[in-house]
């Protein structure tokens, strides 16, 4: 994966509660691993020992000496030297680093990050080996990845449901009009499962497990049957201790689900009622893009269609949206400077 020459070096980061994705300039996504680095602590010290894939897979599974962790929560940096670590690692990872090569980085944040967490994230990467780092607001980078016309006098709104947060956002002009950044996500989705589980079932499962549950047969809504498709899962009988495998299927799932659900339709709800007439009539007429790894969620189109009576769509390459638009910030800078925060 090491870049031919040192000045195509520029590169995007979508830096995700779950997943990090990175783009070079000129590239493309090159590289998308999961948000979670394992280190063990000796002497003080944090050592890392895995980042992205390698580390998922030791998630709920690690020794007492060593910690999988994921250093960002609600897409904003709950640990910094983790996170520092993990974007170093990352970088590593599509750069080969020549003598004189330090590459412009520019990352998305969240809309409503506060000046601090944006400092946070900024001092993160210019420590990871940039040179400038810059910053985009997330639903302008999802909005420009799934092909939107943002630039246009016409409102578009955005819904990004990612690992932590989902922001909606009515975008005119090439800037933001309204924003709403709400802590529900794929993880508070994973949650969900693992409570009606324990609830209904007696039954404890893990993180990773909860998502295999979501991603096979997620849906937000009742299958027509009443039941829809299965799994088989394993997990531990909460009532005597010992492990146990048993069946869930769709219309559980969906009963699960139905909260963050109702949430996601809540945020968007709530944005239509708060942006100016004239862009909410654009709204009725364009319909409303869903971006993020949690518009994969099965019929949440259908969900959100029902709930608020306008037309929905799910981007085509709905998990790579933000990176690819964050990516695009970067190659028609001059276009988008003014959606562009650098640091200097």
């Amino acid at each position: 994966m090491a870049l031919g020459g040192l000045f195509s070096t520029d590169m995007a980061i979508d830096l995700g509660t779950a997943n990090t994705l990175v783009y070079v300039k000129g590239k493309g996504v090159i590289l998308n691993e999961p948000s979670v680095v394992a280190y063990h602590v000796k002497d003080g010290q944090k050592k890392v020992l895995a980042v992205g894939e390698d580390a998922k897979l030791m998630l709920g599974r690690t020794p007492g000496s060593i910690q999988a962790i994921r250093p960002m929560r609600e897409g904003v940096i709950a640990d910094f030297d983790v996170a520092e670590a993990m974007i170093k690692a990352f970088i590593d990872k599509v750069h080969r680093r020549g003598f004189l090569s330090k590459p412009r980085i520019i990352v998305c944040v969240p809309h409503g990050a506060t000046p601090v967490e944006k400092r946070a994230i900024r001092d993160s990467v210019l420590k990871a080996g940039a040179s400038r780092a810059g910053l985009i607001a997330e639903p302008i980078a999802a909005a420009i990845g799934a092909g939107m016309p943002i630039t246009d006098p016409t409102g578009n709104m955005v819904v990004d449901i990612g690992g932590g947060t989902t922001e909606v956002a009515v975008l005119s002009l090439g800037d933001i009009v309204y924003a709403r950044s709400v802590r529900v996500g794929g993880d508070r989705m994973d949650d969900a499962i693992v409570s009606y589980l324990r609830r209904q079932h007696n039954l404890l499962i893990g993180e990773s497990t909860a998502e295999r549950i979501k991603m096979n047969i997620g849906t937000a809504r009742m299958p027509d049957d009443g039941r829809g498709q299965s799994m088989q899962i394993r997990g531990r009988d909460l009532l005597n201790g010992v492990p146990k495998e048993t069946e869930i299927n769709q219309a559980q799932v969906a009963e699960a689900l139905a909260e963050p659900v109702q949430q996601i339709c809540e945020a968007v709800m709530t944005a239509l009622e708060a942006t100016p007439p004239d862009l909410a009539a654009d709204i009725v007429d364009r319909g409303v893009m869903l971006t993020g790894g949690g518009a994969l969620l099965g019929e949440l189109d259908l969900a959100l269609r029902e709930q608020t009576g306008l037309a929905i769509s799910v981007a085509d390459e709905a998990l790579n949206c933000v990176a690819m638009g964050t990516g695009k910030a970067l190659e028609y800078e001059k276009q988008l400077r003014h959606v562009i925060e650098f640091d200097n």
